[in-house]
């Protein structure tokens, strides 16, 4: 080669090496422009308000610490550290802050996959697949602990893939990652149930008279993996949040991040797992037969429930990284693990993102949704003169925020499938006498309801129920006291 080729090269590998950093800080910024979005989910401010009471309590809650139906009733607070993060984020810089630690999680996510991809694919496809990762998992990028969460996932399949790959035992070395992990985000059960399937597929593409020791290994490190997960204030207890949630029936057919994908109209979900199937079929993909099941898990649970969609944009890619390249030739390994990059860049970047978010500080519109803050109709009556609060799913968590004991917020694993459901059947009026019943059980003194349920109907021809304010967010009643 010549000088002048080599010099050529080396540039292409310095760019190269710095593309995952370009794409996490381009993932960053639009984030900040799209800040309000991540803002959508009332259970923002759920957690942001556990995180001010574990502040000022200097402990973690053994019961419920918020609503007036189920307060003290055991609960686990399995989120606790990444509440604690958001709600110093809020005290630090207001809504800003906390959609600024969002978006540098989602983008190191994005960017740790961007470099995970770059081992084995040529930087063009690394990015066409991680777009249309980013753009899958877009409908759940929200303020919220999963989002924490989500590069210490990323992290942790990344080197587990590649010690199988690489004919190389587990990454012993990553165990504290899921200390961290435990206690940010309930997501750690998936954490320790995809060490089976990777283990598997070890001990499957070890040698035969290797496959014993190779077993060995990933057993003990699964059992090593179990323990580094239950340090946590909770121990094995915070395990069990995943199943309790499952258990939960037909309330996962209410909570929208719950249901199933939406077909009935094209959306960009459908697009881009059409596409790849169809890319498959045009370029006669094989791949191996673990690979297949583990990637059809992958979708299956994005399928079954919407919010898992980020778990198959970013680990369905890293499954095939390696299989793909074998097929198609591309240039495995293009990234040393030391390649310099000049020191002022990083800082330059860094400079220019802290730039940008100070201007995104200055936006006025940096708020949660209208449509999950009742913040008038609020104002609009006494708690203490009026009494128990019954209000719609979506607005327990700005009571959270504010102080005000809902009757029932985000935390349906809190609650339970048979309150859950009676409480939606009943402001759905799907069996009057129990709605009725319930404003008496539970001494309900004012309801704070959506315009279109139909409880509200209701209530308007109730002689011993006044409405005192509505808009387009909220309608308020109050019981008469006379």
């Amino acid at each position: 080669m010549t000088d002048q080729s080599i010099r050529q090269a080396s540039r292409v590998v310095d760019l190269t090496a710095f593309l995952p950093w370009l794409v996490a800080a381009g993932i960053y910024v639009l984030l900040l422009v799209l800040g309000p979005r991540l803002l959508a989910d009332p259970d923002t401010y759920s957690h942001i308000a556990l995180g001010r009471w574990i502040m000022q309590h200097q402990a973690l809650p053994d019961g419920d610490p918020f609503s007036h139906t189920m307060r003290g009733a055991h609960w686990v607070a399995f989120e606790w550290l990444s509440q604690l993060v958001y709600a110093n984020a809020y005290a630090l810089g207001g809504w800003v802050a906390v959609v600024a630690v969002a978006a540098a999680a989602s983008a190191a996510a994005f960017g740790q996959m961007t470099r995970f991809l770059l081992r084995e694919w040529q930087p063009t496809p690394t990015l066409i697949v991680v777009l249309a990762a980013f753009v899958l998992a877009a409908p759940h990028t929200l303020a919220r602990p999963h989002m924490l969460a989500l590069p210490l996932m990323a992290t942790w399949v990344a080197a587990m893939l590649r010690a199988v790959d690489n004919g190389r035992p587990p990454p012993w070395r990553l165990l504290p990652l899921l200390v961290l992990w435990s206690n940010l985000h309930g997501s750690i059960t998936f954490g320790l149930a995809i060490i089976g399937p990777i283990a598997l597929d070890a001990i499957w593409n070890a040698p035969r008279a290797e496959r014993l020791r190779v077993a060995r290994q990933w057993v003990l490190f699964g059992l090593a993996a179990l323990a580094a997960a239950c340090v946590n204030p909770y121990g094995p207890e915070i395990l069990l949040v995943t199943l309790r949630t499952i258990a939960l029936g037909d309330v996962l057919s209410v909570v929208t991040e719950w249901r199933p994908q939406d077909f009935s109209k094209l959306g960009a979900y459908e697009m881009i797992v059409l596409a790849g199937f169809g890319f498959a079929l045009y370029r006669g993909i094989k791949l191996p037969p673990l690979r297949i099941v583990w990637v059809f898990g992958l979708l299956h649970l994005s399928l079954s429930q919407s919010r898992h969609a980020d778990l198959f944009a970013l680990l369905a890619p890293m499954f095939l990284a390696r299989p793909l390249a074998h097929q198609f030739g591309t240039a495995a390994g293009r990234i040393a693990n030391d390649v310099r990059v000049a020191a002022w860049l990083p800082a330059t970047a860094a400079l220019l993102l802290i730039a940008v978010t100070g201007f995104a500080a200055a936006r006025n519109d940096m708020r949660p949704a209208a449509n999950i803050s009742p913040v008038n109709a609020v104002k609009a009556f006494d708690v203490a003169k009026s009494g128990n609060v019954l209000n719609e799913y979506n607005f327990g968590g700005y009571l959270d925020f504010v102080g005000i004991p809902p009757f029932i917020d985000g935390r349906a694993e809190a609650y339970g499938a048979a309150f859950t459901m009676r409480h939606d059947r009943a402001l759905k009026l799907e069996n009057v006498g129990d709605f009725l019943r319930l404003l008496d059980e539970y001494k309900i003194g004012v309801t704070l309801l959506m315009p279109s349920t139909p409880a509200v109907g209701l209530l308007d021809r109730l002689p011993e129920w006044q409405r005192v304010y509505s808009d387009n967010i909220a309608v308020v009643h109050v019981r008469r006291t006379n």
